[in-house]
Parts: C-alpha cells; sequence; structure tokens
C-alpha cells in the first residue's frame, strides 16, 4: 500500500507540475503580404487586346504617341475660324479659343495636346506645340 501511496504522489506532483510549467507559446500569426495585381498596357496587338472591343486599335495608339514624345498629325488641329477685329483677333482651335499668347489643351484623339497661340492673321494660326511650330490655315466652309 504505501507503493501505491508512493505512485499517486508521483501522478499528483506530475499533474501539479505540468499546471505550473508554462504552455508553450504560440508562434505569431504571419499576415500574409497583398497580392497585388500590376497591368501594362499593352504596346501592340501581339501583347494584347482589349477584351471589351479586341478589334479595337485605342491601346495601341497612346503607346505609339508616348514613343514619339507628343507628335501630333497636322490634321489632329483644326483651325475653325477667326473672331474679331484686327489686332484682336481669337481663333478657334479644336473647339477651344486662343488669342496671340494664350496657351492650353486641346483633345486630339482623345490625346490632349498644349499648344500655345503664336499669331493670328486672316487666313491662317501659328501655334507651338512642344516648341515646334506650325501653321494652321484656317478651315473653309
Amino acid at each position: 500500500m504505501a507503493a501505491a501511496g508512493v505512485a499517486m504522489l508521483q501522478v499528483i506532483a506530475l499533474g501539479d507540475a505540468a499546471k505550473t510549467a508554462p504552455a508553450p507559446a504560440k508562434p505569431a500569426a504571419v499576415k500574409p503580404a497583398p497580392i497585388r495585381s500590376v497591368f501594362v498596357m499593352p504596346t501592340n496587338s501581339r501583347e494584347g487586346r482589349d477584351p471589351f472591343y479586341p478589334e479595337s486599335l485605342r491601346p495601341y495608339e497612346a503607346a505609339a504617341a508616348a514613343a514619339i514624345g507628343g507628335v501630333v498629325e497636322s490634321s489632329a488641329l483644326i483651325c475653325k475660324g477667326v473672331l474679331g477685329t484686327p489686332g484682336h483677333f481669337v481663333a478657334i482651335i479644336n473647339n477651344h479659343a486662343f488669342a496671340v499668347g494664350d496657351e492650353g489643351e486641346v483633345r486630339t484623339k482623345g490625346t490632349p495636346v498644349r499648344i500655345r497661340c503664336v499669331e493670328i492673321r486672316n487666313n491662317l494660326v501659328v501655334i507651338e506645340i512642344n516648341g515646334q511650330r506650325r501653321e494652321l490655315m484656317i478651315e473653309a466652309r
């Protein structure tokens, strides 16, 4: 019986030791980094297409204009007319009014272009785009 009592004391002692021993620490929950989507505009039809308009060339036009450095076709800018009196002319270019010395953005095929009006005559307007001068003839009706 003494052996049974000793065994019982050992079990109680082990139980008490288990209660007093600190539980092993759980590793801190590691929060995964969020996944970021990266979208790259295609520069040609082999790199990708617009899923809603697969035959559209619109995505490639902006990339081509950026690669050229903002070169604007002459046909994209249209002088619709000149208003005013001599010395105080105002030219209408792509539906925006410009006096001599005015600067502003006009839209050309969806791409904004910053122009500056240099000179206005009776039959033509001289503008500056990125430091390059161009002459726009007034559109005949």
